[in-house]
């Protein structure tokens, strides 16, 4: 296997145009995002863009566990705590998010297999994508609040295009998706079962890429393989429990969405496991997320990207963020000291200044 972080290779179809692959290559990290994976990343896009032999692009990750379990937070870490190294920090979000942008914007087929484990950076490759594949083992979440952050890489855009306040709950929760869940929720377009993945990419090999549109191409081949994968695609939780989370999430403040939420968590179901981390959850990055999320109802995926980027380089400095990692990684004794101990101690002015240019 390559020490590269990130392989590239291009697959020759029968009529010698090519499929351009990307494979993230670290797999003991679940392939977080790296800025080193960034920096290769983007210009090779953009030479696959530019090259017309080059037909459509496969996206994928080496091993079965994870596709992307998200940012590469440790180094984000280094960058806030150590002297003089905020400015790496500033730099991994302006290319993260410069990255995703080209992926939503991207003129030809980009096929994303999310199997495994899909969280924050993971979900801002594959939910740009033209053709987002989940299977039997994906898992995808948003757990950003978990550790001092927002939902970001553009979820003021798409959380907010979810059915109702689908996206809310999702982003104030962090909760779990399986793969249903995702297509229910427009994250994904196509279940096809993982086992049937060789077979997926012998048969985009083969297709006439010649004489029909690309984009068709590939919808045709992920089609064939969807009808053959229905047997194994489990039940939509978010689906299920839709009307208990319009409910919970009625309300006309944070405080009161938060409280009917964690009024769920005595349930033993699924609704109930996903809302008890609400109650160790940043209030600041509650209050981030739920501000981010009503203001961006209307805006454009390029402003919402733009806003973010202003709010994550203010996530860098007021250290919210560097104590939500070193709870979790560093020092891994779970007990963040969050700057507020809850949502109605959260001064106003605190959250205004993470909105400033």
């Amino acid at each position: 296997m390559s020490d590269q972080p990130i392989v590239f290779e291009e697959w020759t179809t029968g009529g010698g145009e090519r499929i351009a692959v990307a494979r993230l290559n670290t797999p003991r990290n679940l392939n977080s995002l790296s800025m080193d994976m960034i920096s290769l990343l983007r210009p090779q896009l953009t030479r696959w863009a530019d090259d017309p032999a080059v037909r459509a692009v496969w996206l994928e990750a080496e091993g079965d566990k994870a596709f992307c379990a998200g940012g590469d937070i440790v180094s984000l870490y280094r960058a806030m705590t150590e002297p003089g190294k905020v400015g790496e920090g500033e730099r991994f979000f302006n290319e993260e998010y410069a990255l995703d942008y080209l992926i939503h914007t991207y003129p030809k087929p980009i096929v994303c297999w999310g199997n495994g484990i899909v969280m924050g950076g993971g979900i801002g490759l594959m939910v740009g994508a033209s053709h987002r594949v989940v299977t039997e083992h994906s898992k995808l979440a948003m757990p950003e609040v978990s550790i001092g952050l927002y939902p970001d890489i553009g979820a003021g855009w798409f959380l907010n295009r979810m059915p109702m306040r689908t996206g809310l709950f999702l982003g104030l929760t962090g909760a779990r998706m399986n793969g249903a869940d995702a297509l229910f929720v427009n994250m994904a377009d196509r279940f096809v079962s993982h086992g049937l993945k060789g077979q997926v990419v012998e048969t985009l090999k083969a297709a006439d890429w010649q004489r029909a549109d690309a984009h068709a191409v590939v919808s045709a081949v992920l089609r064939q393989f969807e009808q053959q994968s229905r047997d194994a695609m489990p039940e939509s939780p978010l689906r299920a429990y839709y009307d208990d989370i319009q409910l919970a999430t009625d309300g006309d403040s944070l405080p009161q969405v938060v409280a009917q939420l964690v009024e769920l968590g005595a349930r033993e179901d699924w609704l109930g496991k996903s809302v008890r981390g609400l109650k160790a959850a940043s209030p600041t990055s509650l209050a981030l997320m739920w501000r981010h999320y009503h203001r961006s109802r209307l805006h454009s995926l390029e402003t919402v990207l733009d806003h973010e980027l202003v709010m994550s380089h203010h996530c860098l400095k007021k250290g919210e963020f560097a104590e939500g990692i070193r709870a979790l990684l560093i020092d891994k004794d779970m007990q963040p000291r969050w700057r507020y101990a809850s949502l109605n101690a959260v001064d106003d002015a605190w959250i205004d200044g993470f909105f400033s240019p």
